[in-house]
């Protein structure tokens, strides 16, 4: 890794757990150079190299790598129980850094899952293999690079995306719930604060709910609330020395989320995001971030904005970049349900059987 592109590993290094990744890496380094011809190799894996590790993670950064230097030529997904020892689901993968020119900048994928032999007589694991016949099929689906049931051709680009964070305003709502005010008394860091300040802390909180309680009234306003909260410690502390981390806490505590609520502001004038309610979008790489976030996140929740601040380390625009190969989002078949009265004349039948049988016990 120190050495970046003059070792083996300059992409990046996947989790400690999966070193998959760390092997297509080994074998692009052994490439012949494309000056010197070129070269193209092939190995195969589990499924965790196509998709483990969301965006700006080794795994991705790894994949990104390989696609956009585009040394991805093919890959052939093997169907279950192939091998002696695993009856997980494997792929062939083909690297290459002399692809043909109509084959630069594409992926082809070749789904041989449901396409295999069965054996006589089970090894271990392996109970199925790939006919010679059927080898010479999945060939000739490489070999022709066209669009069929068993063969699809992306743009790499095709299998990139934009993560960003989408942040919702922090709202604040206190209505005297005690189930709330409780576990303050418990927590950690309020009981380092001073004794005096967790009495009129504890003293002005009991009676705020108190009073919410037979007024049946809630604050929506946060400033609102800290106002109401020291005024009454004032009584008992210098509320000059509650700190703003304090309330915060105070305010994490209580708290309950509201629609009704005002929302927050900072010290800039800006919202302040909800952490509770914080989400993230993948948004397709070659898609406008904000064209996408109008379109598909704005209808269902206004308030919402982008966190801009969230930028990729490469080419510095928002949204951190990652890339996944999804075979089941690609060769996906929809099977439709069966017909209700299909179901309920198998219902009928079973309870007719399960009749008899209970007749024949009771015989």
């Amino acid at each position: 890794m120190e050495l970046g592109f003059a070792g083996r590993f300059g992409a990046g290094l996947p989790r400690i757990s999966d070193g998959s990744m760390l092997f297509l890496q080994t074998l692009v380094s052994k490439m012949e150079a494309p000056e010197h011809g070129g070269g193209r190799v092939g190995i195969v894996l589990s499924g965790s190299p196509l998709f483990n590790g969301s965006a700006g993670s080794g795994e991705s950064e790894i994949r990104r790598w390989l696609l956009e230097q585009d040394f991805v030529e093919a890959i052939f997904s093997l169907p279950n129980d192939m091998f002696f020892n695993t009856g997980i689901g494997t792929y062939v993968w083909l690297l290459s850094n002399k692809k043909t020119p109509d084959r630069q900048g594409k992926v082809q994928l070749i789904n041989l899952s449901n396409t295999w032999t069965a054996m006589r007589k089970s090894e271990g694991s392996k109970r199925r293999y790939l006919s010679d016949e059927q080898i010479d099929d999945s060939l000739r689906e490489y070999d022709a690079f066209t669009e069929s049931t068993l063969s699809k051709v992306f743009d790499s680009t095709t299998f990139g995306y934009r993560r960003i964070n989408v942040e919702r305003p922090y709202r604040f709502m206190f209505d005297g719930d005690q189930d709330l005010i409780d576990p303050l008394i418990n927590d950690k860091s309020f009981n380092q604060w001073d004794e005096d300040q967790r009495t009129a802390v504890l003293s002005s909180l009991n009676h705020l709910a108190e009073t919410c309680k037979d007024r049946h009234h809630q604050i929506l306003n946060r400033d609102d609330f800290r106002k109401a909260l020291l005024d009454g410690c004032a009584q008992l502390v210098d509320v000059t020395k509650i700190k703003a981390s304090q309330l915060k806490l105070i305010e994490k505590m209580v708290r309950k989320p509201s629609e009704d609520a005002d929302i927050c502001y900072d010290k800039q004038g800006k919202p302040e995001p909800d952490a509770d309610l914080r989400d993230a979008e993948n948004v397709p790489l070659l898609e406008d971030v904000n064209a996408y976030f109008q379109r598909e996140v704005l209808p269902h929740v206004p308030d919402a904005w982008i966190d801009e601040t969230k930028c990729d380390e490469k080419d510095g625009k928002v949204g951190i970049v990652g890339y996944e190969i999804n075979f089941n989002r690609y060769f996906y078949q929809y099977t439709p349900p069966r017909a209700l009265h299909d179901i309920d004349a198998d219902l009928k039948a079973s309870e007719a059987r399960i009749a008899a049988m209970l007749a024949e016990v009771a015989e």
